[in-house]
C-alpha cells in the first residue's frame, strides 16, 4: 500500500460540528476501502490566497494515509460529488516526504526552536 496525504478546503459556511461530520464521511469512505489513516491534522479557519467561489476562507483538513492505489479515484469522485468540499489536493508521498512526516510528528523541529530559544536566553 502507498501513503498519501489528503488536504480539502470546507466551505466557511458550515458550522464546526457539519465540518467534524464531512471529516468523518470522508474517514469512512477510507475505512470502507481498506485504508490505515496515519495522521489527522485539522487547521481551522484559514484566509484563502484567492477567492473561491466569492469566499475568502475555508475550514482546511489535512489526512494522511495508507491506502491502495485504486481508492484514491473513488475519494476524488466523492469530493467532486460533496457541494461542501471547495477544493481538495491528494498527493502520493515518498520515501522523503514520509520521514520528514514523521520527523514533525514526533516534534524534531520544534524540539530544535526550543533549544534555540533557551540558548538566547542563557
Amino acid at each position: 500500500m502507498q501513503q498519501y496525504e489528503s488536504v480539502i478546503v470546507l466551505t466557511p459556511l458550515l458550522s464546526e460540528d457539519a465540518a467534524k461530520e464531512v471529516i468523518a464521511k470522508f474517514k469512512n469512505i477510507l475505512a470502507e476501502g481498506g485504508a490505515e489513516i496515519v495522521a489527522e491534522d485539522n487547521w481551522g479557519l484559514k484566509k484563502l490566497a484567492y477567492p473561491i467561489q466569492k469566499k475568502t476562507t475555508g475550514f482546511y483538513h489535512l489526512t494522511e494515509f495508507k491506502a491502495p492505489g485504486e481508492l484514491i479515484n473513488k475519494l476524488e469522485v466523492e469530493y467532486k460529488r460533496d457541494e461542501r468540499i471547495m477544493r481538495f489536493l491528494t498527493v502520493s508521498l515518498d520515501k522523503h516526504a514520509r520521514a520528514y512526516n514523521e520527523k514533525k510528528r514526533s516534534g524534531a523541529f520544534n524540539k530544535k526552536a526550543e533549544t534555540k530559544t533557551e540558548e538566547g536566553a542563557n
